[in-house]
């Protein structure tokens, strides 16, 4: 799928009146004007939506020049207007690709390759494994804005020449480092870059034609959405993912199950929470690692039962067997060896189920087990997961073992929180 002159047009007009309030009715011919050059210098605003939508820093890069400037008029010949306009209409995802780049200007702009290649974009997928594993050492607090640098850098690409046959592959890869910026966004409270990030990387994946990556950054959004309280947007999102499940993988399909669970237990819907449990585990009984994409090689036997025993406990709390919900979180524990982000949060919140529905000494000791876990992060999952665990903690702070828990966790918000 392309943009049009039209598309092109529209989208002009909407951003003029988003930024500006300025109500500009550019049409398809229009746009046919500026790339045959008989429109060489547009209104300010609509050179700014111009770069803004096709991702350049200047109006010399879309070949418009101000006939007053002799210097350049000189630079117009080395500038195929029409040839540029051409392209980046060709790219329909660089609509979402403006607001990304602008979320941080200034500075010097690292040079961006002409053409793009097949190590280009293998140097993109590397990065991105990087990141993945420095998020879960180091949360995303400490490491956010480097993603976000490389993302704005690989994001530039999608401008150069790229042949056809690699073109899909270079959407999938820049979505994926764009889904991993998002949740370190997501991670340091930064929800509003992280919307914009993950529309940019669904447009991505939906442009590479790519329904696994589509799959995991609707897992991700609708987990946005359900943290930040918006558990009917999250069950929605969930859903948008499971609307071809035969194009998904098992682990793909348990993901977005599960998704739906959170999301439902939220909304207090309890047997559906379970109906969509049990489906999780239904087709992640047929997980086969080597089956599954790489950028879902993170959702194993460890993130499984993570994510069945979150929803668990919340039901456990509100009265019903924490035992499913225990097994469940210590296996998880247990099982993210390589990741100290998620083996904090799974010893968190077992620490406040076994605090609000068993053993408050117990509870104590995996409690400092998340804190010590935790000591290296700066990552605004554990510390929710530390605050609600001294919320139940309260409860039983005449216990001194309790109470010095619950000064450790004080303690460790007030220096470590982003």
């Amino acid at each position: 799928m392309c943009l049009s002159r039209q598309e092109l047009a529209e989208l002009v007009n909407a951003w003029v009146w988003d930024h500006h309030e300025k109500m500009v009715e550019h049409s398809a011919n229009y746009i046919g004007q500026l790339e045959c050059g008989k429109i060489r210098w547009p209104s300010k605003v609509s050179r700014e939506a111009l770069r803004a939508i096709l991702g350049v820093s200047t109006d010399a890069a879309l070949g418009f020049i101000n006939a007053r400037s002799a210097r350049a008029a000189v630079k117009l010949e080395h500038v195929d207007r029409q040839q540029f306009l051409r392209t980046t209409r060709n790219l329909s995802a660089l609509a979402a690709l403006g607001p990304v780049l602008a979320l941080l200007e200034g500075g010097e702009p690292t040079s961006i390759p002409t053409r793009v290649g097949a190590t280009d974009i293998e140097q993109i997928r590397t990065a991105t494994q990087v990141f993945e594993s420095w998020s879960g050492t180091y949360g995303g607090g400490l490491v956010r804005e480097t993603v976000m640098g490389q993302l704005r850098c690989s994001a530039g690409l999608l401008g150069a020449t790229c042949p056809d046959l690699l073109r899909p592959e270079l959407f999938s890869a820049i979505g994926d480092l764009a889904d991993v910026a998002g949740y370190l966004a997501v991670d340091a409270s930064a929800h509003e870059q992280a919307g914009r990030v993950y529309r940019f990387a669904l447009a991505c994946a939906e442009q590479a034609g790519d329904w696994l990556l589509r799959a995991e950054i609707l897992s991700s959004m609708a987990h946005q959405a359900i943290w930040t309280g918006r558990p009917d947007d999250g069950l929605t999102l969930a859903e948008q993912g499971l609307v071809r499940p035969d194009r998904l993988t098992p682990a793909g399909r348990s993901m977005l199950h599960n998704d739906r669970g959170l999301a439902l237990v939220k909304m207090r819907r309890v047997s559906e929470t379970l109906t969509a449990i049990g489906t999780a585990d239904d087709h992640f009984a047929h997980f086969t690692p080597d089956n599954e994409p790489p950028f879902l090689a993170f959702y194993n036997d460890a993130r499984h039962a993570q994510c069945t025993g979150q929803p668990l406990a919340e039901l456990a709390i509100l009265g019903r067997d924490p035992g499913a919900a225990t097994d469940r979180l210590a296996a998880a524990a247990g099982g993210h060896t390589g990741n100290t982000r998620a083996r904090a949060v799974c010893l968190a919140k077992l620490a406040s189920l076994t605090m609000a529905t068993g053993d408050p000494l117990h509870a104590t000791t995996i409690g400092h087990e998340a804190l010590d876990a935790a000591g290296s992060l700066r990552s605004r999952g554990v510390t929710d997961a530390l605050r609600e665990l001294a919320r139940y903690i309260a409860a039983h702070q005449h216990i001194d073992e309790v109470a010095h828990l619950r000064q450790r966790i004080a303690t460790l918000v007030c220096t470590d929180s982003p």
